[in-house]
C-alpha cells in the first residue's frame, strides 16, 4: 500500500486544527488492519482524499511493531511514514494518570497504553479511531468504531 508522506513527529504542528482539517489518530488495531490489506486501509486513503489528516502515536507504533509478521517491516516503515505522530510529553502523561485513577476509583481498570493513546488524541485536538472503542470510555475524547477486519 503506497501512503503518501504527510510529516513526522517533528515536523508535525501540534496546535488546534483548523476549521478546514479534521485531525484523527489511529491506533493499533486500524493501523494494523491497514498494513494487512483489510479495508481500514481504503477507509484511511479515503480520509485522505476528504482531506482529513490521519495521525498516530509512539504507542501505537510499538503495538504494530511488536506483532509484525515476516515480510511487514517495509510495508510498516512506509505506512507510519505516511502519518504525523503526536506527541506524548507531561501533560499528555498527567491526562493519561488522571484517568487512570479516575476510572479506578469507580472499580474500571483502564490500561496506560489506551490511556496514552486517548491522552495524544485530546492532545493534538482530534477523534480516535480505533477497532476497541470500549477500551476508550473517556468523554474528553471523541471515538470513532472502525470494526477490525471490516
Amino acid at each position: 500500500m503506497t501512503i503518501p508522506v504527510n510529516g513526522s513527529a517533528a515536523s508535525a504542528p501540534t496546535d488546534v486544527a483548523s476549521a478546514d482539517v479534521a485531525r484523527i489518530l489511529l491506533d493499533s488495531t486500524v493501523l494494523i488492519d491497514a498494513l494487512r490489506g483489510r479495508p481500514a486501509g481504503e477507509r484511511l486513503r479515503a480520509l485522505r482524499r476528504q482531506g482529513d489528516e490521519p495521525w498516530t502515536c509512539a504507542i501505537s507504533i510499538e503495538e504494530i511493531w511488536r506483532g509484525l509478521l515476516p515480510g511487514e517491516e517495509a510495508v510498516a516503515q512506509r505506512l507510519v511514514r505516511g502519518l504525523r505522530c503526536a506527541p506524548l510529553g507531561p501533560s499528555e502523561g498527567i491526562r493519561a494518570g488522571r484517568w487512570r485513577r479516575q476510572f479506578a476509583g469507580r472499580g474500571i481498570t483502564l490500561h496506560q497504553a489506551d490511556c496514552l493513546i486517548a491522552a495524544a488524541t485530546a492532545g493534538i485536538d482530534a477523534r480516535l479511531a480505533t477497532g476497541n472503542p470500549a477500551d476508550f470510555p473517556m468523554d474528553d475524547i471523541t471515538v470513532e468504531h472502525w470494526p477490525v477486519g471490516r
